[in-house]
């Protein structure tokens, strides 16, 4: 633990806010502006497909000029988007909104990289807690999200603008931390070159286990929050209830950061993903009870945590399956499966909210919850047969 953790867990807290913001307003704003209300969430899918249009650009600027640059051109990318956004909620322009979230994308596949950069900040012995520690940093985005949400809604005559506005002053901030972090030099271009062809490293299956879990475990996560606001609006429910309850969803997120490192360390990542899947369905079950704040309170605690576990457990098996010049190319790959997923619930979250409704969609969630879990039961009985065969 370390001086460069600690300021790189202030920066996933400061890209945390941006992300708890945008999913915050950018489904209100969108059911303002959109020609029909299930287009509602496209400016939220717009985000993760320019994420996932943007991980193979990010892999090479990673590759060729290092983690630091790559990370402030990023951060540099989210404060002209916000701008654009704030642009666009004014002039009342919803394909312009969807167009400046594409680009923001950028940024959100080069900040995802943050969790990895983490490992190469430590000693190896460390780097689950590593892990998890830049994880919990996101903390810092359950409180200044939610609340920079509700703040600056009113601060214009456009509902949210000023949202859009302060999180242009939120990247400015982070890139200040951001040039105070000392990141390993980027490898010589003949040594960045090297390591097994891509196709190779995705054939393990523990490569496989760990994009499956993580992908479906954030597309689950995503599907029901992003249509949380909306859904409480339906319902009645004021937007300081809304942001509330994504506070409380945000800290389940990342509180569990300060020991989910430890647990993994002492248990190994499949069981603390196991305790994630089945905290995914314990919150299934409660949204099912009803629509009331408490429901929905609860419902989204146990989705925090429960991804917390899920998604720290797959980082952190994801690192056995490619070497030190792999790594760049194994981590756009993991990080494309998540964002394509990402792009696919957040387009399905608004069609079935406004739709079908909100039990609906948790009765759908439970389709890609329980494949997660048959992912870990199947490589936990792999790694149990191939102990016997060496025994």
């Amino acid at each position: 633990m370390n001086r460069n953790l600690w300021l790189l867990a202030i920066c996933q807290g400061l890209y945390l806010t941006n992300n708890v913001t945008f999913i915050a307003i950018n489904g209100l704003v969108g059911l303002a502006l959109a020609p029909f209300g299930w287009m509602a969430t496209l400016p939220v899918m717009g985000y993760v497909v320019g994420g996932a249009l943007s991980t193979q650009a990010v892999a090479a600027t990673q590759r060729r000029f290092g983690r630091r640059i790559s990370f402030q051109s990023g951060l540099v990318v989210a404060l002209l988007s916000a701008l654009l956004c704030a642009y666009a909620a004014i002039t009342r322009h919803f394909w312009l909104l969807c167009f400046a979230t594409v680009i923001a994308g950028y940024f959100n596949a080069n900040a995802g990289l943050y969790r990895f950069a983490a490992a190469e900040l430590c000693s190896p012995e460390v780097r689950e807690k590593a892990v998890s520690l830049v994880m919990a940093g996101g903390l810092l985005g359950a409180v200044a999200g939610p609340n920079l949400a509700a703040r600056t809604r009113d601060v214009f005559d456009v509902p949210f603008a000023g949202a859009y506005l302060a999180l242009a002053l939120v990247a400015a901030i982070s890139m200040i931390i951001m040039a105070f972090i000392d990141f390993a030099p980027p490898p010589a271009k003949k040594d960045s070159e090297g390591g097994r062809p891509l196709s190779q490293i995705m054939r393990q299956p523990t490569f496989i286990v760990a994009a499956l879990t993580g992908a479906l475990g954030f597309g689950v996560m995503n599907l029901l929050m992003a249509a949380t606001p909306i859904a409480m609006q339906q319902c009645a429910l004021p937007f300081s209830d809304a942001a509330l309850v994504l506070q409380w969803h945000v800290i389940g997120m990342f509180a569990p950061g300060f020991f989910t490192g430890h647990l993994i360390k002492r248990f190994g990542p499949l069981p603390v993903m196991g305790v994630g899947v089945a905290l995914f369905l314990a919150c299934i079950v409660v949204a099912l009870t009803g629509v009331e704040l408490h429901q929905f309170l609860i419902a989204l605690f146990l989705l925090g945590v429960g991804w917390n576990f899920l998604f720290t457990g797959s980082t952190t098996l994801s690192l056995a399956a490619y070497g030190p010049l792999e790594k760049d190319r194994a981590q756009g790959a993991l990080n494309f499966f998540v964002f394509a997923t990402l792009a696919i619930t957040s387009l399905a979250s608004g069609v079935l909210v406004t739709t079908r409704g909100w039990t609906l969609l948790n009765y759908g969630s439970l389709v890609p919850v329980v494949l997660t879990g048959a992912a870990l039961v199947w490589m936990a009985l792999r790694l149990r047969s191939e102990r016997r065969a060496t025994a």
